[in-house]
C-alpha cells in the first residue's frame, strides 16, 4: 500500500512498516495526544499537553517520538501492516 493508506491504517490503530526496512521488528504507529503531570523542574505541578505524533519502534527496542518520513518513505508503495 502507499503512505497515504498507511496513515489511514495508523489512524485506525494499526502498526505499519515498510517491506524494505532492514531493521527487524521496526514499525511506526500513531501516538494519540496525551497529558502528563510534571514532577520535576520549573513547571512542577503543572500538566503538559502533547499533540498526536507518528512514532517508531526502532531496531534497538526503543520508541522514537516524532518520526518523520523521508521522501522515499512517502513515495513508496511497499507499506504493510506489522
Amino acid at each position: 500500500m502507499n503512505f497515504g493508506e498507511a496513515i489511514e491504517k495508523m489512524k485506525q490503530g494499526h502498526l505499519m512498516q515498510r517491506r524494505g526496512w532492514n531493521g527487524k521488528g521496526m514499525y511506526i504507529y500513531l501516538e494519540e495526544g496525551r497529558h502528563l503531570p510534571l514532577i520535576p523542574g520549573i513547571e512542577k505541578g503543572s500538566t503538559r499537553f502533547y499533540d498526536p505524533a507518528i512514532c517508531m519502534y526502532t531496531a534497538q527496542g526503543t520508541h522514537q517520538s516524532g518520526w518523520l518520513a523521508s521522501q522515499a518513505d512517502m513515495l513508496a508503495d511497499d507499506w504493510l501492516e506489522f
